[in-house]
């Protein structure tokens, strides 16, 4: 039987995501690198490798835009994540290259990462709910949403 072909579509630009996040500001992009720590953390939330060495993000006072990519199930995923005060303001799914499951793009879903924050052992402080024919999917945006309060957790540390 012959496999569906995944079709990408693009909900929002990255920049349109961050601007929307700054109330209309472009803050400049920002570089966090990688070090050992870093990468084994990352690495044990994907439970797989994770081959870059360096993260770019938007920053302006106690906030991070994290533009982050994870494969659904076949695909990458491309998802946005505000973080504000060490928790989560919003998720959105901008790039979806799946060929199902791309119901985890709709607020009914994203807004459940609302308010999220991480806890000592690198998990959400809530349950996310699933979606029938998209477990992958919902997996991958809930392991992004862990990365991106991890990381914002580290670059505001080293800026105190």
């Amino acid at each position: 039987m012959p496999q569906a072909q995944a079709e990408t579509t693009q909900y929002l630009s990255s920049q349109d995501f961050i601007k929307q996040a700054f109330a209309g500001e472009l803050p400049k992009a920002k570089v966090f690198w990688l070090d050992d720590e870093a990468k084994a953390a990352i690495e044990d939330i994907l439970s797989h490798s994770f081959n870059k060495m360096r993260v770019r993000y938007w920053q302006k006072d106690d906030a991070s835009v994290w533009i982050l990519d994870e494969i659904g199930k076949e695909a990458l995923i491309t998802v946005g994540i505000h973080v504000k005060a060490a928790e989560i303001t919003q998720t959105k799914v901008l790039v979806y290259r799946e060929s199902r499951g791309d119901e985890v793009r709709h607020d009914f879903f994203t807004d459940q990462f609302k308010a999220a924050k991480l806890k000592a052992d690198n998990k959400l402080d809530r349950h996310i709910d699933g979606i029938t024919g998209a477990t992958l999917s919902v997996r991958a945006l809930t392991k992004l949403s862990r990365i991106a309060l991890w990381l914002d957790a580290h670059v505001n540390n080293a800026e105190d």
